[in-house]
């Protein structure tokens, strides 16, 4: 894929996510969520964590049990396997990180939810962009109180 040729949004996802959905991304995350301190989640547990079915939790899962994100037996628990703590960890602070992002831009309405919108279609240098550029102002506490001024007037208007 070149940088000079266009392709649909969808086409350019595929390409750099290949594995996994973002679909798939959120069910990862959240079975990291719900298991981080037990070990282990059940499948009801995860539809009502993600405000869906029981039947799509099923297809779910068996999809990331073959590609070994997770251990599930049927009407049984779900645990993570190794590539799945650390798949599900780092999906987990790319969304942190992207919720950081949009409160460092005094984001309020929707917030979840623009999130997860935003999350799934970040590129690894993007993500480290947006790292570096928190991580600035929060080193920086002179500037961050000059942005936080700077934006207090943008809105005044």
């Amino acid at each position: 894929m070149s940088d000079q040729e266009f392709y649909t949004f969808r086409e350019y996802f595929r390409n750099e996510h290949e594995d996994l959905s973002p679909s798939a991304e959120d069910y990862l995350e959240m079975i990291y969520r719900l298991a981080k301190d037990s070990g282990y989640t059940r499948a009801g547990d995860l539809a009502q964590a993600l405000n869906v079915q029981p039947p799509s939790v099923t297809s779910m899962v068996k999809k990331l049990a073959d590609m070994n994100f997770i251990k599930y037996e049927k009407y049984g628990v779900i645990t993570l396997e190794p590539s799945g703590k650390i798949r599900g960890k780092a999906l987990l602070l790319r969304h942190n990180l992207v919720e950081e992002f949009l409160r460092f831009l005094d984001i309020k309405d929707g917030l979840l939810g623009e999130t997860e919108k935003i999350e799934h279609t970040l590129n690894k240098e993007i993500l480290c962009g947006i790292q570096d550029l928190l991580d600035f102002f929060q080193s920086r506490p002179e500037l961050l109180n000059d942005y936080r001024h700077y934006q207090a007037k943008q809105h005044e208007h």
